[in-house]
């Protein structure tokens, strides 16, 4: 945080102070460039990129296994109950990314939660039962204020 308030201090922009801490190696992306038009390289492409410009976005794996009793353990966001996952997908990329509020919004560095539901290069909605869920996602996710979205490749 120290670091936000000097570079607002002297009018460092967010783009300049994440371009400093790549050429110091204090923020490193997390997963290498992969080239291909499947779901796997968009993710891949979508984190390099956004770990460029100062987020950090973490695969978000959502479903269902029995533990060694039998018992059903569900991980993942928004995946509480088969049915609440049913109406609500959460993304496949979830994450957080410094924001610079202007000095008329406090003049606070704040984190923006992040996420990214990947497709694969060409897709496109099709308004099936699944995609509505995750369209909900996104809808949730923007009307508190987060960033969400589909993404075929790196926005």
């Amino acid at each position: 945080m120290i670091l936000y308030a000097w570079a607002q201090k002297w009018g460092v922009s967010l783009a300049a102070l994440h371009d400093l801490q790549m050429q110091l190696g204090s923020v490193q992306p997390i997963v290498a460039e992969h080239s291909g038009a499947d779901e796997a390289s968009v993710q891949s492409r979508v984190r390099v990129a956004e770990g460029r410009k100062g987020a950090l976005l973490f695969r978000n794996n959502v479903g269902a296994l029995k533990d060694e009793r039998g018992v059903p353990v569900r991980y993942g966001l928004a995946n509480d109950s088969s049915a609440l996952n049913k109406v609500v997908k959460s993304g496949d990329l979830i994450g957080i990314r410094p924001v610079w509020i202007e000095p008329h919004h406090v003049g606070h560095v704040i984190g923006q939660f992040v996420s990214r539901e990947c497709k694969a290069e060409g897709w496109q909605y099709g308004n099936t039962p699944r995609e509505k869920a995750q369209q909900a996602w996104i809808d949730l996710i923007v009307a508190k204020g987060g960033d969400a979205t589909f993404t075929t490749g790196v926005l």
